[in-house]
């Protein structure tokens, strides 16, 4: 097991690394008490070897390591990346590219909707993972063998997970399915978090504009406020106090007090002046800078039976080739399909319209129909659109 704790043994390792096709990488964090995730660990591993990096080793810089994951001829191989990308682009200011994502892959290459590492690591692997550790507290010093045999856990079997993964996808020529999924993971725009967009991660149930415009200036204020403090967003008000505050719009310490849960060292405090000055300001707010609710999609009526048989239709098209359903077509997906034929969502379009998407509107205009041979769900072409007597069976 190696600890790397100094920007020296750093260096040495992320430069032997910066030779290899690919490195494998994972990380350790903490954020029950902070806004932003608190880096404690990173495990990377190359062909040949594997360190755990210390980040809160006194007077060590990353700036090898984030060489290493700028560097365009290695391929970043993480498992579910989303969230270590995040922490990395905090820290380095932009994404690790080239990047592979192993439970994107396992989606495409038929392991199921979110692939556990711990599936993948002993199926393709052969590993048996002990995950016993997993809720440790790894800001704590010093940190135990176990701990580090723990984490470099996470990479070492990413290795053979991979290159078998990848092994795969060119064998099926599905290679080219992961694209639209990494270009989402390796967009800076995935992890950057505009406040004033803040209020639209709230589950609205109606409210006049004046009221989002409230919930607006609100939302984007404990956003900054959670930011500049780094501490959840709850800790500053939670979500449904946000909403009940905007509803009422109080314009005193007493009307805000009123406030569920609310507590008076909030009320009386900076917390609770900052509070009110919004309120004030966003009344302030000409009219037609309020903004629109998010329309409200209501399927027409009697569509209901349809999108039953488009989903029956998209299981057993993911089952027969191997792919995770979720991956082509969501539950919001088929009812747009069901209403509109040209709906703009991307199961109609590339390989998912191959795949799945032609025969969703097939199914839609009576040109095929799906019946019932013993256990089996099969899909039958009609020679004549018009006729469901004459059929060929696929």
């Amino acid at each position: 097991m190696k600890l790397i704790v100094d920007t020296a043994g750093l260096g040495e390792f992320c430069e032997r690394q910066g030779r290899a096709d690919f490195v494998t990488v994972d990380t350790e964090f903490m954020r029950d008490r902070t806004y932003w995730p608190e880096l404690c660990l990173v495990q990377v591993a190359g062909p040949e070897e594997a360190a755990a990096i210390d980040p809160l080793s006194e007077g060590i810089d990353l700036s090898p390591l984030f060489k290493l994951l700028a560097e365009p001829a290695v391929l970043k191989v993480f498992h579910a990346a989303r969230q270590d990308i995040e922490i990395f682009h905090k820290l380095m200011g932009t994404v690790p590219i080239p990047l592979f994502d192993t439970q994107v892959a396992a989606m495409v290459c038929g392991f199921g909707e979110s692939a556990s590492y711990e599936t993948l690591a002993g199926k393709l692997a052969g590993a048996r993972i002990d995950k016993s550790a997993r809720f440790t507290d790894w800001s704590h010093r010093p940190l135990t063998e176990r701990q580090i045999h723990y984490a470099l856990s996470d990479v070492v079997p990413l290795r053979t997970v991979y290159e078998k993964l990848s092994a795969r996808l060119q064998r099926n020529d599905r290679a080219g399915w992961l694209e639209e999924e990494i270009r989402v993971l390796t967009d800076s725009a995935t992890y950057t978090i505009d406040p004033r967009e803040s209020w639209r991660r709230f589950k609205l149930r109606g409210g006049s504009r004046r009221t989002l415009a409230l919930l607006r200036e609100l939302a984007a204020w404990r956003e900054i406020a959670a930011q500049q403090r780094n501490l959840p967003r709850n800790r500053i008000l939670r979500d449904e106090q946000v909403m009940e505050i905007a509803a009422h719009a109080p314009s005193t310490p007493a009307d805000l007090a009123r406030t569920r849960g609310l507590g008076k060292g909030f009320v009386d405090g900076k917390f609770g002046t900052e509070v009110l000055d919004v309120i004030r300001h966003g009344l302030a707010l000409p009219e037609h800078t309020h903004p629109e609710a998010p329309p409200r999609r209501e399927m027409p009526p009697g569509l209901g039976p349809l999108v039953d048989l488009l989903r029956v239709l998209l299981k057993l098209r993911c089952e027969e080739h191997g792919v995770a359903q979720k991956l082509v077509a969501s539950a919001e997906d088929l009812e747009l399909i069901a209403a509109e034929d040209a709906a703009e969502v991307p199961a109609l379009a590339g390989w998912r319209r191959e795949l799945f998407g032609d025969d969703a509107l097939a199914l839609k205009h009576g040109r095929i129909a799906l019946t019932a041979a013993g256990k089996q769900i099969r899909l039958v072409r009609l020679e004549d659109a018009g006729s469901a007597d004459t059929y060929e069976s696929v």
